[in-house]
């Protein structure tokens, strides 16, 4: 998942379709002005920046067929808050899911209604067979990835790199030394955003891709070998070499565990930097852009470091499903397939398409669209965020499962072995249900 920088506890965007022209590829028939009079309803996580971002999208929409589109934040758990929606009687039409597993339970349910053939011929066009699987449940394609994410990345202030004469490091070693440096020369080198757990689980798929290898990231992704596997342990004990220094992290120990990931951010990048660097996904970007650094001069980034032969390349996204089959959704499912669309929103930054239509000119900086390319460049080799792709029950709730058991990790850095075996737990019981 692309979890968001959520600066508002909630955002209601009524997005009135409005005059203009029809030009460009997708999003209603010929003659323009289509869905006038008609109301969708869009659910997403995405508040603060990104709700900005995926406004323009939703604009774009409005502009060209004359819908009049709402976006309905979900909060950070979008599962729970659709479920209690649809048990209500009240789905939206269209919800963006930013879990891949969530995909499959609700297409098991009868939640989610499939792609129509238009659609699907669409995303076979645009987008790489990887991002077709993604959406595809049980045979049949229910969801149509419009928001990709490089989450092997991480971002660091140029001066607190200069001035203490560090290089962005390649690998695990060069890099747990170069933080050493930091701190030695005065800057205490990681913000940790372990407030959201999610964002631990990122931390530990990057460094389980590189050392375990993507046939052992596989194999763990769909539960083929155990979370009490050596590999498995191997990588938490990697992590501890420097999630096991206190002084190595902003605000030590309490403050990687309880800063969430929006001020992690402005505590690398603001006013008052408490840190030199911060491991996020692209979408670091358009918080950065909120203070007062500039991204590519001022705010820089290097790949994870790899603690394998390879770096890794871990990366997530977010579906648009369909709650309910109607005109107006059919018509926006076929507008995110679209280049146009995907342009709207990569013209602002903080946004990575898996649309290979897209032209990277449409991206802000270099910064991004390198990043992009990477996305682009790994086709079907890209790796699926592990903890989306099991149930939200173990990988996407706050508070529990996966999460929480590396929010303890943190905390105790010493306790390999019980980590591990309280991952498999919760895995095998969020399967199971």
């Amino acid at each position: 998942m692309i979890r968001g920088t959520a600066l508002a506890s909630g955002l209601l965007l009524a997005l009135a379709g409005c005059g203009g022209d029809d030009s460009g590829d997708g999003g209603g028939d010929s003659g323009g002005q289509s869905l006038k009079g008609t109301k969708l309803e869009v659910a997403a996580v995405w508040t603060g920046a990104e709700g900005a971002g995926f406004k323009k999208v939703l604009d774009a929409f409005a502009k060209k067929t004359g819908a009049t589109v709402t976006l309905t934040p979900t909060g950070d758990n979008t599962a729970t808050f659709l479920q209690t929606k649809i048990q209500g009687g009240a789905p939206p039409d269209i919800a963006m899911l930013p879990q891949q597993g969530v995909i499959a339970e609700f297409a098991k349910k009868g939640w989610i209604k499939e792609l129509s053939p238009e659609v699907q011929t669409a995303a076979k066009q645009n987008f790489s067979q990887v991002w077709q699987d993604f959406g595809t449940a049980d045979g049949k394609m229910y969801g149509l990835y419009f928001k990709a994410g490089n989450k092997s990345l991480v971002w660091y202030r140029t001066k607190a790199f200069q001035d203490a004469g560090v290089q962005p490091p390649t690998d695990w070693a060069t890099f747990v030394k170069s933080a050493q440096t930091l701190s030695d020369a005065g800057t205490t080198p990681l913000a940790i955003a372990g407030g959201d757990g999610w964002t631990l689980t990122d931390w530990f798929e990057n460094v389980y891709a590189s050392q375990a290898g993507v046939e052992k990231y596989r194999q763990l992704s769909k539960h083929e070998i155990k979370w009490t596997d050596p590999s498995v342990k191997q990588a938490l004990r990697t992590l501890a070499e420097i999630w096991g220094k206190p002084t190595l992290m902003a605000g030590g120990v309490t403050g990687a565990t309880t800063t969430p990931m929006d001020k992690a951010v402005t505590d690398t990048f603001g006013s008052e930097p408490k840190a030199a660097m911060i491991s996020g996904a692209d979408v670091v970007s358009a918080t950065i852009s909120e203070t007062k650094a500039k991204v590519g001069t001022d705010a820089l980034v290097f790949p994870f470091p790899k603690t394998g032969e390879k770096p890794p390349l871990v990366g997530a996204g977010d579906a648009a499903v369909m709650l309910k089959d109607n005109k107006g959704s059919q018509e926006f499912m076929k507008f995110l397939a679209t280049p146009e669309a995907a342009a709207a929103w990569a013209k602002v930054g903080g946004y990575i398409s898996p649309n290979k239509g897209l032209d990277l000119s449409n991206y802000p900086d270099d910064v991004q669209r390198t990043s992009a390319k990477a996305v682009i460049d790994a086709g079907d080799d890209f790796l699926f965020d592990m903890s989306d792709l099991y149930p939200a029950a173990f990988g996407g709730t706050k508070g529990a499962g996966e999460w929480k058991r590396l929010q303890d990790f943190l905390k105790n850095p010493s306790s390999v072995d019980a980590t591990a075996a309280g991952l498999e737990a919760d895995a095998a019981k969020a399967l199971k249900s």
